[in-house]
């Protein structure tokens, strides 16, 4: 059998558990501003919040994994872009907290995302939702986890309801008889944690409004993968990592068996 993309002697390991690490400690470092009111600022011309804790989560992180990994490139929200990574043919790709809007309204539902990509595909990944207590991992050629326990999405019998996390707009985009199959669950407002619970086999397929970015997906990317589901595009195509323009169009992602009907019935682009 061939080796999985991005496959090295060591499978990764070692940069897993540097980020795995890493995470958890920026993690500890949100959780002591979670809940007590932390200093905001507003970006993207005021639509999207950014706290104190975001960046003091990500200089932990960019400490810590780009000492340990000085030849990585670095693509993460809270840093100004740098096109040198382009050039890398690896890369950290880091939301220091993904749903940062949930964390300023005392939500647990978010968490702190690294992924390792490797020319184009993520290859390692840690997803740490600090007030959840819940720690998602996966390597390219290893299991998905949570807590140390291997997880693997549900693959839903032929006409079984769907429970599915979407906007409404997004699910008046398929065809009333699957339509009607789908169930929609509350709101998520973490993007990678919601691809995360798809992984769990708590919910069975999430649909995404383009402009997300690499960093909300590359982890839960890869964490989705390995339990046995996929993040793919309007095609069915999966997604490519470390290009010039970091945004994605819609996006689908749900247990493998299911994607081909979902994406037939998507009309969307």
């Amino acid at each position: 059998m061939a080796p999985a993309p991005g496959h090295r002697a060591d499978g990764w390991q070692d940069d897993l558990a540097l980020i795995a690490e890493a995470a958890r400690a920026a993690g500890e470092v949100a959780l002591e501003h979670f809940g007590r009111d932390p200093e905001v600022w507003w970006k993207n011309e005021g639509r999207s919040p950014v706290s104190a804790a975001d960046y003091a989560a990500n200089r932990l992180l960019s400490e810590r994994l780009l000492t340990a990994r000085p030849h990585y490139g670095w693509l993460s929200e809270e840093t100004d872009d740098d096109a040198a990574r382009l050039g890398r043919e690896t890369l950290f790709v880091i939301d220091p907290i993904d749903g940062t809007r949930a964390f300023l309204n005392g939500l647990q539902t978010w968490c702190v995302s690294v992924a390792v990509v490797h020319q184009g595909r993520p290859v390692a990944a840690a997803l740490v939702a600090p007030a959840l207590q819940e720690t998602y991992l996966a390597t390219v050629d290893g299991p998905a986890t949570l807590n140390g326990a291997e997880i693997r999405v549900t693959e839903p019998q032929t006409g079984d309801s769907l429970k599915v996390a979407a906007p409404p707009e997004l699910l008046k985009a398929f065809p009333e008889d699957l339509r009607d199959r789908l169930v929609r669950v509350p709101h998520i407002p973490s993007l990678a944690y919601r691809l995360a619970l798809v992984a769990a086999g708590r919910i069975d397929a999430t649909f995404v409004l383009k402009n997300a970015h690499d960093w909300d997906l590359a982890a839960a990317d890869l964490i989705l993968e390995r339990a046995g589901g996929a993040l793919v595009d309007g095609a069915g195509d999966l997604l490519s990592y470390n290009r010039p323009d970091v945004r994605h169009g819609h996006l689908l992602a749900g247990a493998s068996p299911l994607l081909p009907l979902l994406v037939s019935s998507f009309k969307l682009t």
